[in-house]
């Protein structure tokens, strides 16, 4: 069976090349550590609203999302613990959200157990499991450049914070691929459905990663293009609906804009300075000046 890993940011910019540079930023650090908050607190929702929608079946799988909220919880406990502990924010993070987007970019149709119970459960299992494989990702890529960070108290904290979430985020990992791997089992028709759903909700994981990374020149087409790369995952029939309930907001994208505001008045309170010679350049430039700046980092 097919392993969906995900991808680097626009196939070019890995995790430990982006929390290399978060590392070395305070503010951004801090803020990014606030979205590991958010994002495990809120999955504590969303999870909790699959187990209503499954309504006690199967009861294996109610129990096992039960404790997945458990450790989710726990994580959001120790994260802001910490982030409270170093004086920051614990309010909703600035900037397009991750999981916003991936919620919208969900197919709600055919992710409701009164449409066919047995696929909503392959489809709910296929999104959280790429979620968490990312999860992993940049929580092994953070570890990783807080040991190559100056070891002050700070940063060990953290570090030690980080390192014991991902033990427990790699578990369900593994558990989520235990139950695909058995529902695939059942017969050639259910190897295909969860085949499918890998692919759908990769692409659908990548573009809501994407979407919450780039806010250069162009994103909006490039969301687009993402968009376009989902719905080339599912059969033909279903792609015009898909696409035209979500076109709009993909292209306008209020969202993005206001990232843009948001980033430009702190770059400007920061240093603004900085904000002509290198954050305006690399806004027009796109992926290309996100290269060269990291480029300057590194050096």
């Amino acid at each position: 069976m097919a392993v969906a890993y995900p991808r680097k940011f626009q196939n070019a910019i890995g995790a430990r090349d982006i929390l290399t540079q978060v590392v070395g930023d305070r503010d951004v650090h801090l803020i990014t550590l606030n979205r590991y908050r958010y994002s495990e607190q809120r999955s504590c929702k969303d999870l909790t609203e699959v187990i209503e929608q499954l309504n006690g079946k199967p009861a294996e799988l109610v129990r096992d999302l039960s404790h997945h909220i458990s450790d989710e919880a726990r994580h959001a406990m120790w994260l802001t613990d910490l982030l409270v502990e170093l004086g920051a924010n614990v309010g909703t993070p600035p900037g397009s959200s991750y999981i916003d987007e991936f919620d919208r970019l969900i197919d709600r149709e055919f992710f409701n157990p009164e449409h066919n119970l047995e696929d909503s459960i392959i489809a709910g299992l296929a999104a959280i499991n790429v979620t968490e494989k990312r999860g992993c990702e940049y929580f092994s890529a953070h570890i990783y450049a807080l040991k190559q960070a100056p070891q002050t108290e700070e940063n060990i904290k953290i570090r030690k914070t980080i390192e014991k979430i991902l033990p427990e985020e790699a578990g369900h990992v593994r558990w989520g691929n235990r139950w695909l791997g058995q529902l695939a089992d059942k017969s050639p028709e259910h190897r295909q459905k969860v085949e499918q759903a890998k692919l759908k909700y990769a692409a659908i994981e990548q573009a809501a990663f994407e979407a919450g990374m780039d806010i250069t020149l162009g994103a909006e087409l490039r969301r687009v293009a993402k968009l376009l790369e989902v719905a080339n995952t599912m059969p033909v029939w279903q792609r015009p609906q898909y696409l035209m309930e979500r076109l709009t907001q993909t292209l306008l994208a209020p969202d993005l804009q206001m990232t843009r505001i948001d980033v430009v008045q702190r770059v400007w309170n920061r240093d603004p300075q900085a904000l002509m010679e290198r954050f305006v350049p690399m806004f027009l430039n796109g992926l290309k000046g996100m290269q060269d700046n990291r480029q300057k980092t590194k050096a």
